[in-house]
């Protein structure tokens, strides 16, 4: 528009003879032919000129005018975008970022499945810190400020390979686990390995304990993280405004004789939209509902509810409410440095929100009681099912393919390094040495949360390798390990092909061989899943819907759910 307007202004012979009579000095005509509509000064000469005049004034102010507006808009623009970029870059000041993993993991990336598309794993931990002023408020425990953080809170969100379904795991925060070496990113203090109940890894190494012990205990790669504190809870329950929950009857969860504690939740049966404190009550409520796995059930209950609500406010679409809910969750989240900025962020989101909820399908890992201590749990057998289910990326639901696509794809789709898991595969393609060339070293891995190892594998499986011709498999004879899956590991390309040489001479899945800068030469670890015999035993492919009905399933579309409260807390 401005550029058509300066060639109008350049080519039209009335403005160039106007500006020229204005210099020869026949103001009083132009002006006389301005003021009077085209009469006065020397008659037809002067009533037609100031007529002429009269047309280019309007031009003129017109033009200015266009010129005006184009120039404020330019203005506007360059303002605006200014101000965009200056607030996004304060958004990326609010993230507190940590590294990924900050303790001993050999968990490895998922491999993609026929249409290159990799699964996406995100573990999402509710810290009880009470290490700020809004924090002990909400939490109580000023005595407790300088305690070391738990992670009373921890979920495994997983993102089906084809974004068409999601699994969110719990384990209850007093479950007993094998927590690994961990060194704390920030003052470097290095804690040794443990068996401990699961919430004490945040304080032995940060977020990225905790991501390493759920790699060791479940062999699921988990590719971020994200922490969320009392206060956080809040602010993100005030901006999406309100979730709505449901009690069957009356809840007061308060201190009673010989209980202390309480969250303070108090409300009559029946939904009840929650949001800022009471948000908070509700998901730290463990008394009035009779344990923590029923605890999960509740947080289960909430998160389903908030994701229904997200989507029928359709944020994405809704500048307002996407900068609203932007602002709370940068100040509230702390995330794993790879997925510190808001761009990444926002990519996480439109993943996730592909979702249907029908197809989003909360759970509890089955727990037993654990012998040595009444008030902690331990993993029961039937959690491994859960594990290989989301290992293998079949859903928990049965309203997908049930079959596992187990194709190599295309190679383009492993997580990468990018936040969204598609990246490009690795696909080793190398022949194999002859069998009496490879080297091996067979590791004994078979001791489990709930086991101990079983003394002599890794010399029994050296020997059936020598026994089919791999002359060079030796025993590693230091101290037995704890992993759950059989695995082969391989430093470098040019030993791929040997690797799986290796794990199909022992009867080993193919998916099972991975690169691992942790070992020096091929290495066999022998896991939990293999504790007799020679041959690797035939694994039963899980099906999808197949969860154990321990696992307490919620599916994130059904709103008609209410906790039941136990006797003591009702009033």
């Amino acid at each position: 528009m401005t550029q058509s307007s300066v060639r109008g202004e350049g080519t039209r012979p009335d403005t160039v003879r106007h500006a020229r009579g204005r210099r020869a000095g026949h103001g009083g005509r132009e002006e006389g032919g301005s003021g009077t509509g085209g009469r006065g000064g020397s008659g037809g000469h002067g009533g037609g000129n100031g007529r002429r005049s009269g047309r280019r004034r309007a031009g003129g102010r017109r033009h200015r005018a266009l010129r005006w507006s184009a120039t404020t808009l330019a203005v506007l623009i360059l303002g605006t975008a200014g101000a965009g970029y200056l607030y996004y870059q304060h958004l990326n000041g609010n993230i507190d970022k940590g590294e990924r993993s900050s303790g001993d993991s050999k968990a490895h990336k998922s491999e993609p499945n026929a249409a290159g598309q990799t699964p996406l794993n995100i573990l999402l931990l509710g810290s009880d810190s009470r290490a700020s002023d809004a924090n002990v408020a909400l939490g109580g425990g000023k005595n407790h400020r300088d305690n070391p953080p738990l992670a009373d809170v921890q979920m495994l969100i997983h993102l089906a390979a084809d974004r068409k379904s999601a699994a969110v795991v719990s384990i209850p925060r007093d479950t007993r686990v094998d927590i690994p070496a961990c060194e704390d990113p920030d003052t470097k203090e290095k804690f040794p390995a443990t068996n401990a109940i699961i919430n004490t890894s945040l304080a032995r190494g940060g977020a990225g304990c905790t991501l390493a012990t759920w790699e060791n205990l479940t062999g699921v790669y988990i590719d971020h993280w994200m922490t969320i504190d009392f206060a956080g809870v809040v602010s993100m329950a005030d901006a999406v405004g309100g979730v709505e929950v449901c009690v069957n009857q009356n809840v007061w969860d308060r201190p009673l004789p010989g209980v202390p504690g309480g969250s303070g939740l108090k409300m009559t049966a029946g939904p009840h939209k929650v949001q800022g404190e009471q948000a908070l009550q509700w998901l730290r409520t463990r008394h009035a509902w009779g344990s923590d796995p029923l605890r999960a059930r509740a947080q289960h209950m909430y998160m389903n509810s908030m994701i229904r609500t997200l989507k029928s406010q359709n944020v994405f679409t809704d500048a307002g409410r996407l900068m609203s809910l932007a602002e709370a969750a940068t100040k509230s989240l702390t995330v794993s440095e790879e997925i510190g900025t808001v761009k990444k962020l926002y990519d996480l989101g439109t993943q996730l929100k592909t979702v249907p909820t029908d197809r989003i399908t909360m759970t509890t890992i089955p727990t037993v009681e654990d012998p040595e201590d009444k008030n902690h749990l331990l993993p029961a057998t039937d959690a491994d099912k859960m594990w290989a289910m989301l290992r293998d990326d079949v859903s928990f639901d049965d309203k997908g393919t049930k079959k596992k696509d187990t194709g190599k794809g295309d190679g383009k789709g492993t997580a990468g390094d990018d936040a969204t898991g598609q990246g490009d595969a690795e696909q080793p393609s190398d022949e194999p040495a002859a069998d009496a060339e490879i080297g091996v070293l067979v590791q004994n891995a078979t001791g489990s949360a709930t086991l101990g190892p079983v003394t002599g594998r890794a010399g029994d499986i050296a020997g059936a390798l020598v026994d089919k011709g791999f002359a060079k498999a030796a025993k590693d004879t230091s101290a037995a390990l704890s992993e759950e899956r059989t695995v082969v590991r391989y430093p470098s390309e040019e030993l791929a092909g040997d690797a799986r040489r290796v794990a199909d001479a022992m009867g080993i899945p193919a998916n099972a061989v991975r690169k691992s800068a942790d070992v020096s030469g091929i290495t066999l670890v022998v896991g939990a899943d293999w504790r007799e015999g020679t041959s690797y035993p035939k694994q039963k492919t899980p099906e999808a819907g197949d969860l154990p009905e321990t696992s307490d399933a919620l599916n994130g579309s059904d709103a008609g759910k209410c906790m039941d409260v136990y006797k003591p807390y009702r009033w």
